[in-house]
Formats: C-alpha cells, structure tokens, sequence
C-alpha cells in the first residue's frame, strides 16, 4: 500500500467522525511523527539508510488503534471505497499532508486520545490542542 492510501485509511479509521478539522488534526499528528524521528516513527530502508516513512508510521504495531488485529475499525478502513464521500475527504487532506501544504495547527501534537477514555500517559499532562471528541499532546 502507498502512504497516500495508509495515511487516508488511518485518517478515515481515526477521526472519521470529527468532520475535515479532526481529520486535518489528525493528520498533523501523523506527519508530525513521521518527522519527528523517535520510537514511534516508522522507516523503510533505502541505500542502507533509514529514512522515516508515512505508512511505516501509521502501520507500526499499536500505533493508531484503527489498524490493531482485532479492533472493529480494522475491516472498515480496508475496505473503503473512494464511494464514501468521507474517504474521498481523507484522500485529500492526506495528499495535502504529503504535499507538505497541510499546516500544523496543533502546536505541534504528537499524540491524541478521544474524550472518552483517559489513558495514563495523559494524567496531568496539558493538551496543546483541542476538538470535540479529541485531545491532542505535545509531549507525555
């Protein structure tokens, strides 16, 4: 799968319901990580280096929960079509994000959560961005 395809069915996965903003903003987060070189950046060797890479970052094990084995998302966001109007949507603002003409607005997030869990990671730490079922983090 290319990282155009990855990075749309990550998005479509993850943030679906959040409307063209939480997609953007979780596209953001996606990019920040891939350049932000650290564990959870996924590479591809090319020359004998290691160069960070967009579907090796969604795809990376227990990353983005869309791509789990057993979670529901799973099924849904590998069978997709460009039919549903949603996906064409992550088809663009993931195109946007490779392009680089996608501009980070959350402060630089490197990690989210939905409203309705509260992982551990995130206890006591300050949200650098917002939306209505996403809280978004520089650092944990």
């Amino acid at each position: 799968m290319s990282d155009l395809d990855v990075l749309a069915r990550t998005l479509y996965g993850e943030a679906r319901g959040e409307g063209e903003q939480g997609i953007k903003a979780v596209a953001c987060v996606i990019m920040n990580r891939v350049h932000a070189d650290k564990w959870f950046t996924g590479h591809i060797i090319r020359g004998g280096q290691k160069i960070p890479n967009i579907a090796q970052t969604c795809l990376k094990k227990h990353q983005f929960s869309c791509w789990n084995k057993f979670d529901p998302n799973r099924k849904i966001i590998q069978s997709v079509t460009a039919h549903d109007a949603i996906f064409r949507q992550c088809l663009l603002i993931a195109q946007l994000a490779i392009s680089g003409e996608l501009h980070d607005f959350t402060g630089g997030a490197l990690y989210y959560h939905t409203r309705n869990i509260k992982p551990v990671w995130a206890k006591n730490k300050t949200p650098c961005y917002e939306l209505k079922h996403h809280v978004f983090y520089r650092e944990v």
